[in-house]
């Protein structure tokens, strides 16, 4: 066992008899946490298993399992539930997973007929005559859905994770953080190590709920209500939140929500933030801290705190990671690597590329441009990262998603999801102005096309997980879009 696994295992112990998880049906103390998953990976032991998929909706049992699977020193593969069937199949086959784990809410898009059911219920095991090769060291496989393509295997070792949750509850403990609430979904691994191995290594409780009870559903459900609801229940300290969440609280905020009056720490990340957004939460007092990072990346990279806070940036890189930039901008990290993607040979850099560009200040805040694959080159020769512009356009309460193109063109191009069925072209060509009026001349929206149904994975146009799919986008609708430059 290293140094660093010892190092947590040793701090569950020190906590003794302070509450560390509940739900609606359970209540663990932080030596009774332990001696569950000491039983529960015994069991594991037992059974033989090596690779051992997750498929749980969030809960204490997600997490009781997701440790067990670390003590018994086995291959962790979360099974995302925003996967489709297909995808989730291919986790399955693609890790060689011999232990499933799953429960009501996952079995229906599961492929269970590859297992055999066991007597313990929601246990199903195989016998594979051989694993698909991984690094040595692998003890998670987090599976990133990217933007073409089936999701890719992301491997990393168990002092990679814990070394990131080290580092976040270092850079986190002035806030005081006593409560969490997970709100994202435990199988994606920002929520897994920033909202169970950090506040567990600082002696924190965790309160986790079925996903339905915070109001998501899928890849992008979201029913507002029900999160502000248990927001109010729970009156956590901490919260992880994207983008889309944080503009739903904000926006209750303004409409008289009281957020929980010991809210200290809400840390947003996983896509681009506009500056206007982080200027109505600052107005609301609300304690937003914007941060950065990558799944190949063990998750979490720079982290704005209390301390430490620059709005408009991600932050400072966290303790154990070096960043710099390289000649063109793009943001390399040290210190943080994975060991690799599962099927592809190991790159052995000492610096990674993340494909992100940015800029840094004197003081060490990182400032993101966007995706470099992202970026297109106006008819003028400017760069344009359409991020920027997107995220400016989905925080006008008219506009629920929208895909900005310019590529080799005088003139840009967006197609605007509308918020409800309602809004009117009236409506969307305001929002589109005020964005305009904010923007330089060459990032501005000169035309664009009303969508009036969503961007999704089932129609093909965005990831599992929200994102766009931008060749996928161009190909649907270039029919419509001035392939030949506007004079």
């Amino acid at each position: 066992m290293s140094r660093m696994v010892e190092e947590f295992w040793a701090h569950l112990n020190d906590w003794g008899d302070r509450l560390a998880l509940k739900d609606k049906e359970h209540c663990f103390s932080y030596r009774q946490l332990k001696e569950e998953v000491e039983r529960r990976s015994q069991h594991l032991q037992a059974l033989g298993a090596q690779r051992i998929g997750l498929a749980l909706d969030n809960g204490v049992e997600w997490i009781l399992w997701d440790l067990a699977i670390v003590h018994a020193r086995r291959v962790s593969v979360p099974i995302p539930g925003f996967f489709s069937a297909q995808q989730q199949r291919h986790v399955l086959e693609n890790a060689g997973v011999d232990l499933l784990i799953y429960d009501r809410t996952s079995q229906a898009s599961l492929p269970l007929g590859l297992f055999e059911p066991l007597q313990t219920l929601g246990m199903a095991q195989r016998v594979l005559a051989q694993y698909p090769e991984v690094p040595v060291g692998t003890q998670k496989i987090t599976y990133t859905s990217g933007t073409t393509g089936q999701p890719k295997g992301v491997c990393l070792s168990i002092e990679q994770q814990l070394q990131v949750a080290k580092s976040l509850w270092q850079a986190t403990e002035c806030a005081d953080i006593q409560r969490h609430l997970c709100v994202l979904p435990l199988a994606t691994l920002l929520e897994n190590l920033a909202g169970v191995y950090s506040p567990l290594w600082g002696g924190a409780c965790i309160e986790v709920s079925g996903l339905s009870e915070v109001g998501l559903s899928g890849a992008s459900g979201f029913e507002v209500q029900r999160f502000l609801t248990k927001l109010h229940q729970v009156q956590p300290n901490s919260l992880i939140l994207l983008p889309q969440l944080l503009l739903a609280l904000v926006t209750a905020a303004e409409q008289g929500f009281l957020p929980p009056h010991r809210l200290s720490f809400i840390a947003v990340g996983g896509g681009h933030i506009s500056r206007q957004l982080l200027e109505r939460a600052e107005q609301q007092q609300l304690p937003v801290f914007e941060g950065y990072g990558l799944s190949e990346c063990a998750s979490v990279v720079c982290l704005n705190t209390p301390q430490a806070r620059r709005l408009g940036t991600v932050g400072r890189p966290l303790a154990h990671v070096q960043l710099k930039l390289s000649e063109d901008q793009e943001v390399l990290v040290k210190g943080s690597s994975m060991l690799g993607y599962l099927g592809e040979p190991s790159s052995h850099s000492e610096w990674m590329t993340t494909g992100d560009l940015g800029q840094l200040d004197a003081e060490g805040f990182l400032q993101l441009k966007g995706r470099r694959k992202n970026q297109f080159i106006t008819a003028y020769g400017r760069n344009l990262n359409p991020e920027w512009i997107e995220a400016e356009l989905t925080q006008q309460s008219c506009i629920a998603q929208a895909w900005v193109y310019g590529e080799a063109l005088p003139r840009n191009w967006a197609v605007l999801v509308p918020r409800g069925a309602t809004r009117t072209q009236a409506e969307l060509q305001a929002a589109v102005d005020q964005v305009n009026a904010a923007l330089p001349d060459y990032a501005r929206i000169h035309h664009w096309l009303l969508e009036p149904q969503p961007f999704t994975a089932d129609r093909g146009l965005t990831t599992a997980n929200g994102r766009l799919r931008r060749m996928a986008l161009f190909e649907h609708y270039r029919a419509q879009l001035p392939l030949q430059p506007l004079v």
